[in-house]
């Protein structure tokens, strides 16, 4: 028999939410600095090469590095999540991001120490792909099932609300740094936003440490350790469930759009247009401004009509803008660069961002949900990461060579949505019947209850 629903705080969701908000803020503006330095000085510092281009393919591809990680971090951080609890993960992928990034910082140029230098940089890079990938789906899972019924996608948003506003603070931060002159960037500038990490751990782990874990997972807690033998979360997870982990796969790839954005368009703006440096950081600071608002209402809008139109309209809205975007750079108007940056990155990829916490996680399970949200995202999002340097090798020369990455962005991003169309519409079923097969509602239900 299944114990009874442990009840919550009153407070739980908000907090639950905001402690979301503020750790995934502060765990993604190490995630992101590392984005935007990739773009703009580490092919000098870490890689220099005759041919500039070989430098930058170089840089943008440690950015991607940080996802090959991440499968092997969802796996390890996806169990751990749903056998010990969501509060235990978040709290070491905080930890784990923060010294990570504040290494970086501390690394030798190429100048100084030939090739260890970048080796060690991949290095840590590769640690901060194992924290993330277990950062937000832990957090989706701790503010989903706080949630109240009916509003699990508007408080499930805060999360990537959060993430917006780590790439705000990254990139506020890089501000002054990129105006930095050039000799003085290159030796100590770039060091100073990742070793400002040491603020990053401190107050998330204030944060974090005093959530309470939710009542659901609680339930689940207590029905494993009644029954004789309880199930591993990830053989459960790919007998039962395998077709949510690759819907999910499939349906992240419209993360490229974001990389896509932040980091391969950024160098092509600078180094191929010539654009200036802070004109194209202020792009994406304002466009995330505008993210921060219409994340949680795009999010709400999905609590009444449905997760999926939401998504699916985000999802191929954001293919046609990204087309757009990387054409108005090529024109070298700032008035179009900033109108198109803001319309997609700020609006139209917000709808897909803001609906995925929730329509990724009621997928599955209770007892399954962080480790199927964190291996198929994290899959998916590898193929974002890497979008940049795959960029870099199909781009075509000079201004006008963006045409073939607005195919390899619209092209994902048509995958997502078609990705998205087969799934089952979840936001009207009660949070305990989640993720619910018929192997689990039929015969076989007595062995699965701890699913």
């Amino acid at each position: 028999m299944s114990s009874p629903t442990l009840a919550a705080p009153a407070a739980q969701p908000r907090k639950a939410a905001l402690a979301a908000w503020i750790g995934s803020a502060l765990e993604y503006y190490d995630f992101f600095i590392y984005g935007t330095a990739a773009a703009l000085v580490f092919n000098k510092v870490f890689f220099p090469a005759e041919n500039p281009a070989t430098g930058t393919l170089l840089a943008l591809a440690t950015f991607g590095v940080g996802y090959v990680a991440r499968p092997v971090g969802a796996v390890i951080l996806g169990h751990i999540g749903d056998r010990f609890g969501r509060k235990r993960v978040l709290i070491w992928t905080l930890l784990l991001m923060g010294l990570s990034t504040m290494a970086i910082g501390c690394l030798p140029s190429y100048a100084q120490a030939g090739t260890v230098a970048p080796v060690l940089l991949v290095a840590c890079r590769l640690l901060q792909g194992l924290s993330a990938a277990g950062e937000q789906a832990g957090a989706n899972s701790m503010s989903l099932e706080h949630a109240p019924e009916g509003r699990r996608a508007f408080f499930t948003s805060f999360t990537l609300g959060g993430t917006q506003a780590g790439f705000i603070i990254a990139t506020a931060v890089f501000l002054p740094i990129a105006a930095l002159p050039e000799p003085a960037l290159l030796s100590w500038g770039w060091r100073v936003p990742f070793l400002a990490s040491v603020v990053v751990v401190a107050f998330g782990l204030v944060i974090r440490r005093s959530l309470h874990e939710t009542p659901v997972f609680e339930t689940e807690v207590a029905d494993g350790a009644s029954a004789a033998k309880p199930d591993v979360p990830l053989v459960v997870l790919f007998r039962d469930h395998w077709r949510g982990v690759v819907r999910v796969v499939f349906a992240s790839t419209v993360a490229s759009v974001s990389t896509l954005f932040s980091v391969w368009a950024l160098s092509f703006a600078v180094n191929t247009v010539e654009l200036p440096r802070t004109a194209m950081l202020w792009v994406g600071v304002l466009a995330n401004v505008v993210a921060l608002a219409a994340i949680p209402l795009l999010a709400a809008l999905a609590d009444r009509v449905g997760r999926k139109p939401v998504f699916i309209a985000g999802a191929l809205g954001s293919g046609l803008l990204l087309a757009g975007y990387l054409w108005a750079i090529s024109t070298g108007s700032l008035v179009a660069v900033f109108v198109t940056g803001i319309a997609l990155s700020g609006v139209v990829y917000s709808a897909a961002n803001g609906v995925w916490p929730s329509f990724y996680a009621e997928m599955f399970p209770t007892r399954v949900r962080l480790s199927g949200m964190a291996i198929g995202t994290q899959i998916g999002f590898a193929i974002g990461g890497f979008s940049p340097t795959i960029a870099a090798a199909v781009a075509g020369p000079g201004v006008s060579g963006w045409v073939p990455v607005a195919v390899l962005g619209g092209g994902l991003c048509v995958v997502s949505a078609l990705a998205a169309a087969t799934a089952r519409e979840t936001f009207r079923v009660p949070t305990r019947e989640l993720g619910r097969t018929s192997r689990t509602t039929g015969a076989g239900a007595a062995r699965a209850a701890t699913v």
